[in-house]
């Protein structure tokens, strides 16, 4: 089992893939907390306690189920571009059990820029390499940028599904890639 995230480094050479910080915490604020970065993720701007609860569940992710999420950095700087990784957070979707769901954010400033893609790329060769599943997300139709990015990374629509009064697509993408 694995306890921490483990580090990683994308072969671009850009980003860092690296467990979370306390230092992280003023940026993780101003990112969660920015409609924009929210507006496909729940809808609202989130207030600093919800942030700060995902931001303990994440890091607890590790040692529950043995994957978990990573804040992307750049490699040069360490400055927080965003975070993403494998989750499982009981949403008591069918489709969802028993595989780890994707998910990924960039804050809007590097939005454009392929970070997201890149940083994935890393998170989903490490789930390849260590787990033996396929994984599956879910995004919101109207969300163009995250459709985008799921396909680059070999996810496929396998059905829908209706979470928080939203219809959301329920992608995957097979292990191996």
């Amino acid at each position: 089992m694995i306890f921490r995230a483990p580090p990683l480094e994308t072969d671009r050479s850009r980003i860092r893939l690296r467990e979370q910080r306390l230092s992280d915490k003023a940026a993780q604020l101003a990112m969660w907390g920015d409609p924009r970065v929210t507006h496909y993720i729940g809808g609202e701007p989130q207030v600093p306690e919800v942030i700060w609860g995902k931001f303990l569940s994440a890091a607890g992710l590790w040692p529950v189920m043995g994957y978990g999420y990573w804040v992307f950095a750049d490699r040069a700087s360490d400055r927080l571009l965003g975070g993403g990784g494998l989750s499982y957070f009981a949403r008591d979707i069918p489709e969802l059990e028993g595989y780890p769901e994707a998910g990924w954010a960039i804050a809007p400033e590097y939005w454009g820029q392929g970070y997201a893609t890149e940083a994935m790329v890393a998170a989903l060769a490490w789930s390849d390499q260590h787990l033996s599943s396929e994984v599956r997300a879910i995004i919101e139709p109207a969300h163009g940028a995250s459709l985008r990015v799921a396909e680059k990374l070999g996810f496929r629509r396998i059905g829908d599904c209706l979470y928080v009064d939203k219809l959301l697509d329920i992608v995957s993408r097979p292990h191996g890639g």
